[in-house]
């Protein structure tokens, strides 16, 4: 079996992660691969980022979630000048 490298390891799993089309298939792929921990951990900066978006200062949010200063300071330059975050924007029926 041919051995893969990280970037191909990383495009399979977001292959995979896209294919799912449920928020039930979502969860238990997620509960397979991730920790309580790290689902917590993720869910709190999703949390952050929409309190971001929704114009909540740094004091705000820091009071509202479980996240440090420095993992609010890299989630709002992902709000910033990511990507991933801006489906918060959307409407539910929106692509």
């Amino acid at each position: 079996m041919e051995q893969l490298g990280k970037q191909e390891k990383l495009d399979a799993l977001y292959q995979l992660i896209a294919s799912l089309d449920t928020p039930e298939s979502c969860r238990a792929l997620l509960e397979d691969l991730c920790t309580v921990k790290e689902l917590e951990n993720m869910a709190e900066r999703c949390y952050a980022a929409r309190l971001i978006l929704e114009g909540c200062t740094y004091q705000q949010v820091m009071a509202q979630t479980d996240i440090s200063s420095a993992t609010l300071s890299r989630v709002s330059r992902c709000v910033q000048y990511g990507q991933g975050y801006s489906r918060f924007l959307k409407k539910p029926d929106e692509p």
